[in-house]
Formats: C-alpha cells, sequence, structure tokens
C-alpha cells in the first residue's frame, strides 16, 4: 500500500504544481470585453475591465483594427482553455487529497 499511495502524493504534488503554471499562463491574457459608448453623437471604443470590484474603461479610440479585435478573440479563447484545465487539476487535486485522507486497512 506504501507505493501505491508515494504515487498518489507525487500525482498530487505534480497536479498542484501544473495549477500554479495554468494560473500564472491565465494572468497572461487580459480578460474584458470591447464597449462602444456614444458621446455627443460620436462613437468611442473603450476596453472594458474589472479590476477587484470596479469595472475600468481603457480609451481604445474612434475605430478599432481587426487586430484589435483578433487579439481580443485570440485571449478569450485561451482564457477560456486555461480556465478548463485549471478547473479540471482542481477537481482532479481534491479527488487525490480524498484518496490521501482515507484510512488504510491493515
Amino acid at each position: 500500500m506504501g507505493v501505491i499511495k508515494g504515487v498518489l502524493k507525487e500525482e498530487l504534488s505534480s497536479a498542484k504544481a501544473m495549477k500554479k503554471d495554468y494560473e500564472r499562463a491565465l494572468k497572461k491574457y487580459p480578460g474584458g470585453s470591447f464597449i462602444r459608448k456614444e458621446i455627443r453623437g460620436h462613437k468611442y471604443y473603450y476596453l472594458a475591465v474589472r479590476e477587484g470590484d470596479k469595472v475600468r474603461f481603457i480609451y481604445k479610440g474612434k475605430k478599432l483594427s481587426k487586430s484589435d479585435w483578433q487579439d481580443l478573440k485570440e485571449s478569450r479563447e485561451m482564457r477560456k482553455k486555461y480556465k478548463e484545465l485549471i478547473g479540471k487539476l482542481h477537481k482532479r487535486i481534491i479527488y487525490l487529497e480524498k484518496i490521501l485522507r482515507g484510512k488504510e486497512n491493515v
């Protein structure tokens, strides 16, 4: 039983390390979405980003280039991918911790 427990502990530490790596990678991709505001008949674009409890608007200009839209799309896709991976690893970590807490039958 000691060998199996050792393997499970190793798997748990590996999963925790991977989760930290994914969380670091997730921070590299900015969140938010583009907002169009109309002020005195003119249209302006902003990037809305949540910082804690507040939403911050970052001015992007009167027109948005295709590269801005593409960057936001790629960022959203990568954030979604990393969030899914983090969720799966979180469940795996909980499962492994439950197994390791269990009593051994001697």
